[in-house]
Order: structure tokens, then sequence, then C-alpha cells
């Protein structure tokens, strides 16, 4: 939970004083593809007046909000949930009065986004507040489990003419003000914990037992943060499905989600790949973030490629892997939108060289970030048949109208679906996952030195694959038990994407029945049944329901349009489970101090991690525009597969041989008999790839398997000979 820049009154000005927050601790505990987080902020007052300290911080879009206490002058107050006017009243009448208060409540508009205010902190006075989230977890390619603690949030654009205004201006802090991190995770998985990577430096890992089951990592001592903090977690087995069940809240009505059992089904199946063909039906369309922000670095640091510049690269090896026989358009959106083409067209030789060279010339001239149109523009092409529309959208900042977005891209769920990239710190969780989520695809995230064109091409190869649908749930539990299950729960699965399925259990165990229970998942996949035990886990955090509640709530509120029985149902859930909607907001008042706050209220806005800022040691307004950049070099990599035909082939000539730095005598000498210029250029090739950029092989092994199966119609058992023999070619 981190700090960031703007707040609910409108815009920051510049403050030289000191900064009210002093550290923050977090304490985890990540179970499964769970978390469970604790994150204290410690306050103190140096000035010589009472403070209020505001300050706005990102969390994951699937996160649950669900306590929230402070402990003020040595007494503990916990905050309660209301409706949000009511909580904000509570908040500004406490401060008329002279007493200490705090408030947290969520953005409107979307789900990642928080903002807490801490009101009447008298002179030399200290604070902490605690804040409580469950959040699901995400899955890296190579199966780690991703736990982020989110440093930086992206400042949102807001259309010209918009009440709420432009926020252009952010605060960042200096060396000598970064705020003291500590964080220690406890992990626990029934089949085991491998390790644990992260960029930030980490203590060594300790298991707490002889299986590996239980394990716990801090971060290095001193920690100062200017980025995310991120944890890979590899567990043996991640495969296996597994099953948690929860009873309920003691003293919540029975038949009540929050009253009766919960049961958590984690679903991570391993699809076997099917290998694509050279042609592929599909209409497959790039949506690429072109708003001036994504003229920063990826990494923040001077010799970091930009982000437009990593994306163009990335479009390009799209481009190239793409099959024969699809369909694709690539739009640019920012305060406006423009697309290649006027509709889809197909891909051939022709139309791929005309897109690269256009992919080349594109820049981050559109202004702000505006989704919502180019989506519509994209919805109203006729839809081709025969050739399912999926979508590439890559952004590095945050919309206005997320959830408006999310409505639109779920209305057109049946026939699409969409595969999301998150560029940089700050993305919008809630907008990447969400629009993901909504149309059945993926979201991933590339921060720091993270090349885009891995996660890319991943996600390509797992639109090229046949889609795992038909899922189907079939409960055998005692009688007298029912499985009802909580929100939609997926339709279909993707290789590398976890399902978490919600379901409460209603009705009265017999006491002559069996402890365990069974649950069948059929699909396409092999019917698989997990077994749970009926013997409830009891927990006062109840995660499994606060996350149940969190599902609901996401698709109660999701679309603008929501009927008011459904506004109401999303109160009530709120209410009962504590879990934070767009309806509610934390408030917590001490009205137990013997004298009450004196003097004027100065308002002091808690600056944004980073190591930008006045020579001084305080905190400036900073625009967000960057430097011009000179344009990069290209890569030999980028250049050889720029040469690419759309076919797979590469043609024979003095650019390949640049790239090779072989003269054209070399080539012809070590020529096999009767295999032509074209046959043998796109054989080096291939061998290139394999001696030079053997460690990128996720973003090339699609163009390599067309141009293997360029090779196999083309040459047949001529080349068969060489592509074995290909290691003794001495080149």
């Amino acid at each position: 939970m981190w700090p960031s820049a703007t707040h609910r009154y409108g815009f920051l000005t510049s403050s030289n004083l000191p900064v009210p927050l002093k550290s923050i601790s977090v304490d985890v505990i990540i179970r499964g593809f769970v978390a469970d987080v604790v994150s204290e902020l410690q306050y103190q007052n140096d000035e010589k007046n009472p403070v209020e300290a505001t300050f706005v911080f990102p969390l994951d879009g699937e996160a649950a909000v669900y306590a929230f206490e402070g402990l003020i002058g040595g007494k503990r107050i916990e905050a309660q949930i209301r409706e949000k006017k009511q909580a904000e009243q509570e908040y500004d009448d406490a401060l008329s009065e002279g007493h200490q208060a705090f408030l947290l409540e969520r953005e409107e508009n979307t789900s990642d986004i928080f903002t807490c205010n801490l009101g009447n902190l008298p002179p030399g006075g200290e604070a902490t507040l605690k804040l409580r989230y469950i959040q699901a977890l995400a899955v890296e390619p190579d199966d780690a489990v991703r736990f982020v603690l989110p440093a930086v949030l992206n400042p949102r654009y807001i259309p010209e003419g918009s009440e709420e205004g432009t926020v252009n201006k952010v605060h960042v802090l200096t060396k000598d003000l970064c705020y003291i991190l500590s964080l220690n995770a406890r992990m626990e998985s029934p089949y085991g914990i491998n390790r644990v990577e992260s960029k930030c430096s980490l203590d060594p890992l300790q298991y707490m037992t002889e299986d590996h089951t239980i394990a716990q990592v801090s971060l290095a001592e001193g920690h100062q943060f200017g980025c995310d903090v991120e944890l890979l977690i590899y567990y043996e087995d991640v495969h296996k499905t597994s099953a948690i069940l929860e009873a309920g809240k003691s003293g919540a009505t029975p038949g009540s989600l929050m009253g009766d059992p919960a049961l958590l089904l984690t679903l991570y199946p391993k699809i076997s790949a099917v290998k694509p063909n050279n042609t592929a039906a599909g209409e497959l369309i790039f949506l690429l973030d072109r708003s001036g922000s994504m003229n920063t670095t990826m990494d923040n640091s001077c010799g970091s490629p930009t982000r437009i510049q990593s994306a163009k690269e990335t479009l390009i090896f799209l481009l190239k892997s793409l099959p024969l026989g699809c369909y694709f358009n690539i739009y640019g959106f920012g305060s406006t939108y423009e697309s290649f083409y006027p509709q889809s067209v197909e891909y051939t030789q022709e139309s791929m060289s005309t897109s690269v060279q256009c992919v080349k010339e594109l820049d981050c001239d559109l202004g702000g970030t505006e989704i919502i149109k180019p989506l519509k523009a994209i919805y109203s092409q006729p839809y081709l048949e025969g050739h399912p529309r999926q979508i590439f959208l890559f952004t590095d900042g945050e919309v206005f109208n997320t959830n408006e977005v999310i409505a639109e891209v779920r209305r057109n769920s049946g026939s699409h679906r969409c595969f999301s990239f998150g560029i940089g710190e700050g993305a919008s969780t809630s907008l990447v996952k969400g629009i993901a989520q909504a149309a059945g695809g993926s979201a991933e995230f590339i921060t720091g030195k993270e090349r885009m064109q891995a996660k890319a091409l991943q996600s390509l190869k797992k639109a090229l694959q046949p889609a795992v649908s038909g899922i189907s749930l079939n409960w055998e539990l005692p009688s007298g038990l029912e499985a009802k299950p909580v929100g939609s729960g997926p339709r279909v699965i993707f290789q590398g994407q976890r399902c978490l399925i919600y379901a409460q259990i209603q009705g009265q165990l017999q006491a002559s029945d069996p402890p365990e229970a069974h649950q069948l998942e059929k699909s396409s996949l092999p019917t698989e049944t997990t077994k749970f035990s009926l013997q409830l886990e009891k927990t006062d955090r109840l995660p499994v329901h606060r996350l149940a509640a969190q599902a609901l709530l996401q698709e109660l509120e999701e679309d603008k349009e929501t009927v008011e029985e459904k506004r109401l149902l999303a109160l009530e859930t709120s209410l009962s489970s504590g879990v934070v909607c767009s309806q509610t907001a934390y408030v917590g008042v001490n009205t137990e101090l013997g004298k009450l706050v004196q003097g004027p209220l100065l308002h002091r806005d808690v600056p944004l991690p980073g190591e930008l800022g006045a020579k001084d040691g305080g905190s400036v307004p900073v625009q967000l525009s960057s430097p011009y950049r000179p344009q990069e070099e290209e890569s030999s990599l980028l250049k050889l597969v720029s040469l690419q035909n759309a076919d797979g082939s590469w043609p024979h000539g003095p650019a390949l041989n640049t790239i090779l730095d072989l003269s054209e005598a070399e080539i012809s000498d070590k020529a096999p008999a009767h295999v032509t210029p074209d046959i043998w250029a796109t054989v080096l090739a291939i061998l290139w790839l394999h001696l030079n950029a053997a460690e990128q092989k996720d973003e090339w092994e699609l163009l390599e398997g067309k141009a293997v199966h360029w090779l196999k119609m083309n040459a047949g058992y001529i080349i068969y000979n060489t592509l074995n023999s290909i290691d003794k070619l001495n080149v």
C-alpha cells in the first residue's frame, strides 16, 4: 500500500515542510494464490499546528479492503464501514469539533485507487494507521505466483471539459525523504515451496517445516522504495487443484454470504499446447496507447528504452509471428484514436510489410488516455465469420472511466476475448485485469527491466491455441448441503491462467455424514475430481468470504446501468462483509480526547516515492513530460526479424549478409548443393537465432515455427539433412 500524489480536494500545492508519514510496515500471509496483508503506516507531526495528512495509494483491482483501524495517543480506534456520504459527514464533523479522525474511501470510477485522510494530528503527536486487505494473486508465464506492492500511481487522464480537471502534476520525494519500508512474508502451500525471488534485496528464505510447506522471507533492513516491491513464489506441484472451506462469520445471519461456510476452489490446470499451423483463422487487433506518458522509460533510468519504443518493437515481433490466413489491424489511442486500416485486412506479404513500416514511424503524440472510443469503433466493425476476434491492448496508465470501459468489454465478450498489458509501475490493475477478465483473456504487467516482447508473444501463443470451454462443476455433497456459486465463475480457461471459484455452502451437515465431499470439474479437459474436507477452517480474517464478496461486488458494480436492486445488494454485501465498494467508506473518530485539538488545521499531502525533487529536500510539483530522446539503434535481433517474410522465409541479400556478418562468397561456399538462395538464407537465419539470441527464444519461437514450416513445404527431404546437421555448420 503506497502513498501517491492526488487527493479528493483537487490540485496539489508545493510545500517544503516535513512529510508526516515516517515509515510503512507490511506483514503478509500468502497461502497458495491468496495474500492476506496487514499494512501499518506511522505518522508524526513535527509542526507547530495540527495537521491533516492525505495520501492516495493503488491496490490490485482484485484486492478486498476489509478492515481499518488507528492507534492515536495510545488509544486503539477501530473504524466502521458506512455508506460513503455518512462516513464523509462523520469525518468532517469530527474535524470541525476538534476531534481526531481518519477516513478511507475508494475513488470514483475505479476499483484500485484509495484515498486516506488522517485529520487533527496535534503538534508533536504520533499516529499509526493499520489497513487490512485480501488479494488474489496472478501467475507469471514461468508458473511463479506474483505478489506485488505497487509503489507508483500514474496520474489519471481526465478529458478536457470534465468537472474534475486534468491532474498533471505530482509530488515526488528526494532521497532524504524516502520512507523506510519493512516487509515480512509467510508462504504456505500443502505441496511445498521451492523458492522465492525478487528484484529487491531479501534476507535468506527460511523454511519453518521440514517438508517445506511453510516458509518466510523479509526485505533486507533499511529498504527505501522507489518502485514496485515484487515477490515471485515458486511452488511445488503448482498445477494441482486445491480447495479451502472456511467457517462463516460468528453472529452473521445463517443463509447469508457471511453467515454460511464459503469454499474457494483454485484451478490452475496444465493444458497441453497445440502446435500452431503456418495458417490459421482469426482476427487479431492490436490497440496501442500513444499518450504522452508512453515517452517515459521502462525503468526510469537514462539507458532504458522508452515505453513507446518497447511497444513498437513488440508490435513488430507480433506482426512477424502472425499466421497466414488471419486478419489484423492496429489502433493507436490517446485523446483521439486512429487505425492503420478502415477495417481488418488479410495478413499477406504486402499488408505485413506496410504495417511494419508504419509501426516504426509511430510516436506518442495522441494526447491523453481514452480507450472507450476506439473500443466502440472496433466493436462496430462487422464480425468476420470463421475468424474469432482477439484484442491485444497495451497501456501504461489509467483512464477516468475504468468501470465504463470494463462494462463495454463485457457487453461484447460473446464475440471476442482480450489480452491486456500494463506497462511500467503504476498501470491501473483495475483496468488491465478488468478488461481481460471481462473478455475471457489474460492480463500481464511489464515493470522494471522486463521485456514486453516475451510476455506479448506468450499471450499470442495463447491466442493461437484453442480455448478450453464447456467448463461445468458437479458437486457431490452430503444430504442437507447445497453449493451455491458466488459470481459467474469461469467460462473458459487458457494455458497459464488460474481461476478462483467461490461457493456458498448452504444447509445443515448431518452428524452421520462422511467427513469428505467431492467436487467434479468437467470440461474439454479430462474430468478431474477434487476432494476437500468438511472440517471448517475458523479465522477472524475470513479471507475466502472477503474474496467471494469482492468477486460479487465487481459483477454488481461494473455496469453504470445497474438496476436499483443490484445497487442495494452491493451496498448490503459491502456493509456485511466489510469490503469497501464505491458506495461505502471506513471512518474512525477519537471522541475521548481530554483536550480538543486547537489551532488552524494544516493540510499536508504525502508525496510519491521516488528520487526526484528539490535539492533542498522538499517535494515539488513535477510536470508529466519527458525530454526528447533520440531514436535508438535497432538491435541485430530486431533487424533480423524485420527482414522475415510473411510466409516465414528470409530473403537472400546484402541486408541479411550484414546481420550474419558474412560475405556473399562465404555464404555461397557453405550452401549445400541443390539448395536455393532463399532456402539457405532461411536456414542461416534460424541458426543465427539459436546462436545469438537463445535467451530470447520466447520472443522468436513462433516466427521460427513459421520458418521451419516454410522450409518443410519448400525444401522437403533436401533440407531435412541440413536441419539435422545444422550444428556442424561453421558460421
